[in-house]
């Protein structure tokens, strides 16, 4: 079967479960297990341990270690020096860890130098802010940012952003919220 994937030579790609279209650029790191899905782009400086499933149409931006334990749905967006743990109690040497697992729903973005704390979700079209720190699950459709990152707004499947009160600060227009979901008013 031929390959149908790009691997940059300076990268080091021990998997075979990369996805058609896949790109994978310069001094990456990808583990023998991980899973990556097809039609992602995996920027510079990156590194993938073993127990990771990325889906299919994910961009990760340079400087991103994803560790074990760790799920990144379809069309995610990670920025540049996101940061994921994946140990609530991180020790030197520490035999007895416990992995906690994180994981990122479908339509996510994540902004550049976040930092994401093990065990939360981070849900649907959820928007968290650069260089927020996220402790706890972001819901779907919400906006969080700061540190430690708080809801502050709502954002729409067509990438309106709206203030905690659904309405659009631009033109004023307001939303409802149908089963968490932001909708144009009637």
């Amino acid at each position: 079967m031929p390959v149908n994937y790009q691997i940059h030579p300076s990268a080091e790609v021990l998997s075979n479960h990369i996805g058609d279209h896949t790109v994978i650029w310069q001094f990456c790191v990808v583990f023998k297990e991980a899973q990556i899905g097809a039609d992602c782009r995996i920027c510079s400086h990156c590194l993938i341990e073993n127990d990771v499933v990325i889906g299919d149409n994910v961009t990760v931006k340079s400087g991103v270690q994803i560790w074990d334990g760790i799920s990144i749905e379809n069309y995610v967006f990670i920025g540049p020096n996101v940061t994921f743990t994946n140990d609530l109690l991180p020790r030197s040497q520490n035999k007895d860890w416990i992995k906690t697992r994180t994981v990122i729903k479908n339509n996510a973005t994540i902004g550049a130098n976040a930092t994401i704390l093990a065990g939360v979700e981070i849900g649907s079209y959820g928007l968290v802010g650069a260089g927020s720190v996220i402790t706890r699950s972001v819901p779907a459709f919400t906006v969080w940012y700061g540190n430690p990152a708080v809801h502050k707004g709502f954002i729409t499947k067509n990438n309106v952003l709206l203030n905690l009160d659904c309405t659009d600060p631009r033109t004023g227009e307001k939303y409802v919220l149908k089963n968490g979901i932001p909708e144009k008013a009637t």
